[in-house]
C-alpha cells in the first residue's frame, strides 16, 4: 500500500529563507545597532528601546579596545533581533536629514517665518493661536530680523525666530501609525 504524501494546507503561507539572506539580515541589524552608537542618552531614550538593548549602547561608548568593541558590537546586533527596526532607521534618517517627513516640516516651519516677516496679520493670527506665547519677545524678534535683513546684518533674530516656531509646532511622529502594519 503506497502512502500518499499530500502537501500540507498551509505550505503556501511558508517563505522560505536562505541561511545566506539570514545573515545579511542579521548584519543589517548589527549595522543599525552599530548607528546608533553614538547617539546621545536622549534620542536613545526616545526610541523606547529595551533596558538591556539601551544599556549595551551606552556601555559601547565607554569601551576602547578593539576586540571588546567588535564583540561588543555583536552583542548589540544580537539585542536588535527582538526590536522593530523601522523607528530606529526612521529617527537615523531625520537626524541625517533624509526623512521627508522631517524636511517638510522644517519647511513648514520656514514657511511661517516667512509669513511673520512679510504680513502682520500673520502675526496676529499666531498670536491667536497661541494665547500662551510671549507677544513681546515675538514681535522683538520680528522687528529685529526684519532690521537685520535691511542692514544686511548677520541672522541671529531669523534664526531665533525659527527656533520659537520650532518649541510652538512639534517634530510629527518619526512613523506615522497609519503606515504600520
Amino acid at each position: 500500500m503506497a502512502r500518499h504524501q499530500d502537501p500540507l494546507p498551509h505550505d503556501d503561507d511558508v517563505e522560505i529563507v536562505s541561511k545566506s539572506q539570514m545573515k545579511r539580515d542579521m548584519n543589517a541589524l548589527q549595522d543599525l545597532g552599530e548607528a546608533l552608537i553614538p547617539l546621545d542618552r536622549k534620542h536613545l531614550a526616545g526610541l523606547g528601546l529595551p533596558e538591556s538593548l539601551f544599556n549595551a549602547l551606552i556601555e559601547a561608548k565607554r569601551l576602547t579596545a578593539n576586540g571588546a568593541v567588535a564583540r561588543h558590537k555583536q552583542y548589540i546586533g544580537k539585542l536588535m533581533r527582538h526590536v522593530d527596526p523601522a523607528p530606529i532607521q526612521a529617527l537615523l534618517d531625520s537626524l541625517a536629514g533624509n526623512s521627508d517627513r522631517h524636511n517638510a516640516w522644517l519647511h513648514q516651519l520656514e514657511r511661517q517665518r516667512d509669513k511673520l516677516l512679510a504680513d502682520p496679520k500673520a502675526t496676529e493670527a499666531l498670536i491667536n493661536d497661541h494665547p500662551d506665547l510671549d507677544v513681546q519677545q515675538l514681535r522683538q524678534l520680528i522687528r529685529n530680523a526684519l532690521k537685520e535683513r535691511e542692514q544686511q546684518k548677520p541672522p541671529k533674530a531669523f534664526r531665533e525666530l525659527f527656533q520659537l516656531l520650532k518649541t510652538l509646532y512639534p517634530e510629527p511622529p518619526l512613523i506615522d501609525p497609519r503606515e504600520e502594519k
